[in-house]
């Protein structure tokens, strides 16, 4: 089976001024998109064609094919990273803002430790919440790569710094997106990757 361009989770107007609809068209219609379609082109024929996108993930980090990983895992990180966030304000469960406490120093804390690991990011990536090592972990990676890509690495939470993620919106006010964004957390979705559930949603494609 191809690889195929998942629903957006909420209305592409879901978040009014903070994402528009217009980054939605450009941001998930054409460059999420276009990575569904790199990556369909490049497997086609191959060992490779109906493997998981994970799968497929691994293999091209194996081999040193990095069109093909570059295309297959930002097809993954795309979309971890609407799942990631939501049209409403949500609030962390008690058990995992002790976690956030204990790991980052709170939730206030982890805000700004995102924020100024991602602003400061340079030029294209994402800036992550990750478990590591059983403690949370803010940290970035750099143009496609992707914490799927390593064992003991687990992903809980993304954002995209990549220009087109914001430009419509905040022209080159990087901080400005974040900032935003951080209102807009999915949290029972973070919870449910620190759980080892919420990722999966994220895999099942191909």
């Amino acid at each position: 089976m191809a690889f195929v361009l998942p629903a957006l989770p909420y209305a592409k107007d879901a978040f009014g001024s903070v994402l528009t609809a217009e980054t939605f068209d450009y941001h998930h219609g054409k460059h999420h998109n276009a990575y569904v379609t790199q990556a369909n082109d490049q497997v086609k024929g191959t060992e490779l064609e109906g493997k998981s996108l994970l799968d497929v993930i691994a293999a091209a980090k194996a081999s040193g094919n990095k069109k093909l990983f570059n295309a297959s895992a930002q097809i993954w990180n795309h979309t971890f990273y609407w799942l990631g966030l939501s049209p409403e304000k949500t609030a962390p469960s008690a058990a995992l803002l002790a976690k956030i406490d204990a790991d980052l120093g709170g939730l206030d804390a982890f805000k700004a430790a995102i924020k100024a690991e991602s602003a400061g990011h340079f030029a294209s990536g994402w800036g992550w919440l990750v478990l590591e090592d059983g403690k949370l972990k803010v940290t970035s990676y750099h143009d496609a790569d992707t914490p799927v890509a390593y064992e003991g690495v687990k992903p809980l939470f993304t954002l995209d710094v990549w220009e087109h993620a914001y430009y419509v919106d905040y022209r080159n006010l990087r901080p400005n997106y974040l900032d935003a964004l951080l209102d807009h957390v999915n949290w029972a979705f973070v919870e449910a990757n620190l759980d080892g559930e919420g990722a999966a949603r994220a895999d099942q494609q191909g």
